[in-house]
């Protein structure tokens, strides 16, 4: 045994590495990993910049209606209230139109539909191109798969690219929406 005044010195077995060893390794990954975390945060955030300078939908439209329409446009004060927007509306025959070909089973849509033309449009315009209007409309709709036409964008998309078949060949006025009266996919 040891004697009373002696201390017993305790010492690390051989083989271990002491702490002073592996602090430049620890540090060099701490600031390794700080310098990455940093890297990925500026890029996110360089992301959601980019994400937010692109035009929203409701913007894109907003400028084709100033565009399109002039004077007319209805500006959305946000208080949810009803605006006039003086146009013409011009209610089509129904419609039933196969849609593309998917995986699965043959489908169909039935929609009734109401286009809104500018105050400048002349009505016989429309009366005399009905067929053409109608056929633009059909093409429309076939070229759509129903997963397309499920979804509210779909829906909306749907609109726009009707304006927009519409209104190439038109020459006095032009659409300014289009409503949907009923809408069915089978």
């Amino acid at each position: 045994m040891a004697e009373a005044g002696e201390q017993m010195e305790v010492k690390p077995p051989a083989n271990e590495v002491s702490s002073s060893a592996k602090s430049p390794l620890l540090t060099i990954l701490v600031i390794l990993n700080t310098i990455m975390m940093g890297a990925v945060a500026f890029f996110q955030y360089q992301s959601h910049l980019k994400l937010a300078a692109t035009p929203d939908i409701r913007d894109v439209v907003k400028a084709e209606m100033k565009k399109l329409g002039g004077d007319e446009t209805v500006e959305d004060d946000g208080s949810g209230q009803a605006q006039v927007d003086n146009g013409i509306l011009f209610k089509l025959d129904g419609f039933t139109a196969n849609l593309a070909q998917g995986d699965g089973p043959r489908r169909f849509v039935r929609l009734n539909t109401v286009l809104k033309f500018s105050k400048q449009s002349n009505e016989e315009e429309f009366k005399r191109r009905k067929a053409q209007i109608r056929d633009s409309i059909i093409t429309t709709l076939n070229a759509k798969r129903p997963e397309d036409l499920l979804s509210v964008e779909g829906k909306n998309f749907l609109k726009e690219e009707i304006k927009a078949a519409i209104n190439s060949f038109l020459i006095d006025g032009s659409v300014i929406d289009v409503f949907y009266i009923s809408f069915q996919i089978n």
